[in-house]
């Protein structure tokens, strides 16, 4: 299996059906192919040698897409950069992954610049944008016409596809190594479930770099689809893309889904019939929030998908059908969905027993989809690779009938006076407050409990309400020593570049100087 397989199944089948959609351009699957092989030949041409690692820093573009597989089709690996971070983070991933390419795009010209001075592994750098040529620079468009369309390598099985940075927030990223099959696996298993069919268009709203973004579109490219690009997530952005588009399936993180729904463009929408399917991840959605989207959005299925960047990233699926009115009276709606096909799940101690069903413990994942390892880290893929179980990090408990319920990060768990409080539970509960948009809950250090609960809440525009409603409102919902005992309120949470709240941001003020995190 190769992740370019795709494309000359829809060349061969239907070369003149649309691949791309971006800008209001489109390109066929002939077009876009010749574009990805000419791209493999000039990467090729700057010395691109099998498995070497190519980077891209850009937001969503048709060009990305043909980085995608440009790189793999002239034998490269890909090394996809987090936009949200800063230029010394993206400096170590290139350094440690010892990327000699870097393609750039508009947004990230400027900041190419201290990235090539200190990132001695970049031999070149390819600007991908539509201005003048920085200096030091190889304009895209320039080497793709001065390039010969070339064979396919096809680098398959378990060669390497890409390095995909992880992490960040603590310590040194974690590059993690997957290869084609890890890939392939993945997206057969979400197509044996449903998230893709044949003839649909996949809208790219959640940003590139990302593996939930890549691995969804992989079901898409081996059924022949179309793929509309926006350059990033924006409500307006979205509803005009579904609308122009006709999109049909997207992947949208639950804030992403609030912000779209809670839109005030929403009302006055275009056409949105189109759309079939939104697929969703980094955490369950609030039944709150899928009430106001099956409102507006009537006929359009919710699915979770649950998974990692080490598992590819899909382990887990909850269907639409749990995620409707009827459905929803089973009780699995926050429920991470049970084990998809061809993946094998289970709830294990800290010794890698499993555990009984409804107990709490690391969810552990087996299957094509677990990665090779952590880049240059033997050390840490043998602590997290048990006997081809991928130790995952996530507490849960899984029940009777096999689903899986996800309670917190096992690190952000908070013991408060030798009592376990998983903040997802508390979290939901202060989400069901009609004033709150969104929230965080996270542990700080307290001398006489070792932790105690401290919420971070958004609130509605023009909404009052104080700490002490927070914690009756909880107090009316969950244990009292579940509740929060301190309350912030702020403009916005900070969010990662896959849309998921930074706890350790809202953390550090609290845990600065200390050498332990929890109490």
């Amino acid at each position: 299996m190769y992740i370019t397989q795709g494309l000359h199944r829809a060349l061969q089948q239907k070369p003149d059906a649309i691949a791309v959609r971006y800008a209001g351009n489109e390109r066929s699957y002939k077009e876009f192919v010749e574009r990805v092989a000419r791209l493999a030949g000039a990467l090729q041409a700057l010395g691109m040698a099998p498995g070497d690692r190519v980077a891209m820093l850009a937001l969503n573009s048709d060009l990305y897409l043909e980085y995608q597989f440009g790189v793999p089709w002239g034998g490269g690996a890909l090394n996809p950069c987090n936009i949200r971070w800063s230029a010394a983070e993206i400096i170590y991933s290139l350094q440690d992954s010892e990327s000699s390419i870097l393609i750039v795009d508009d947004a990230f010209k400027a900041m190419a610049g201290q990235i090539v001075k200190d990132a001695k592994s970049v031999k070149h750098v390819i600007y991908a944008g539509q201005g003048e040529v920085p200096t030091g620079m190889l304009r895209y468009e320039a080497l793709l016409s001065a390039s010969e369309p070339i064979e396919d390598v096809c680098r398959r099985g378990d060669d390497l596809a890409g390095i995909f940075y992880t992490g960040g927030t603590t310590g040194f990223p974690k590059g993690v190594m997957l290869s084609h099959r890890n890939l392939c696996t993945s997206a057969m298993i979400g197509m044996a479930e449903g998230l893709a069919q044949v003839g649909r268009t996949y809208l790219h709203a959640a940003p590139m770099f990302h593996l939930a973004d890549f691995g969804i579109s992989l079901m898409h490219w081996a059924c022949g689809n179309t793929h509309a690009v926006i350059p990033m997530f924006t409500p307006e952005a979205v509803l005009a893309s579904i609308s122009r588009d006709r999109v049909t399936d997207a992947l949208l993180v639950p804030t992403m889904i609030q912000m779209l729904v809670d839109h005030p463009a929403m009302k006055n929408a275009a056409d949105l019939s189109s759309l079939k399917r939104i697929s969703y991840g980094a955490s369950a959605i609030s039944e709150a929030v899928l009430d106001r989207a099956m409102l507006v959005l009537p006929g359009v299925d919710f699915v979770q998908a649950y998974g990692m960047t080490e598992l590819s990233p899909i382990a887990t699926i909850n269907h639409a059908w749990h995620h409707t009115v009827e459905g929803r009276k089973e009780g699995k709606l926050r429920s991470a969905g049970r084990a998809s096909f061809g993946t094998e799940v289970k709830i294990v101690d800290a010794d890698g027993v499993e555990v009984p069903r409804g107990t709490v413990g690391e969810v552990a994942v087996r299957g094509g989809n677990v990665m090779l390892g952590y880049w240059k880290s033997p050390e840490q893929t043998a602590e997290v690779i048990v006997n081809g179980w991928m130790h995952t990090g996530d507490g849960a408990y899984m029940d009777e009938d096999g689903f899986i319920f996800v309670v917190d990060r096992l690190k952000d768990m908070i013991i408060s006076g030798g009592e376990n409080i998983f903040s997802a539970e508390v979290e939901n509960a202060i989400a069901q407050h009609s004033a709150v948009v969104a929230c965080a809950v996270i542990g700080i250090p307290d001398p006489a409990w070792g932790e105690t609960v401290h919420a971070v809440i958004t609130i509605k525009p023009g909404s009052t309400i104080t700490t002490e409603d927070v914690i009756a409102h909880c107090k009316s919902l969950i244990a009292g020593y579940k509740c929060p005992r301190s309350v912030a309120f702020v403009d916005a949470l900070p969010l990662s570049g896959a849309g998921k709240i930074l706890k350790t941001k809202l953390r550090e003020p609290f845990w600065e100087g200390r050498s332990r995190k929890v109490g």
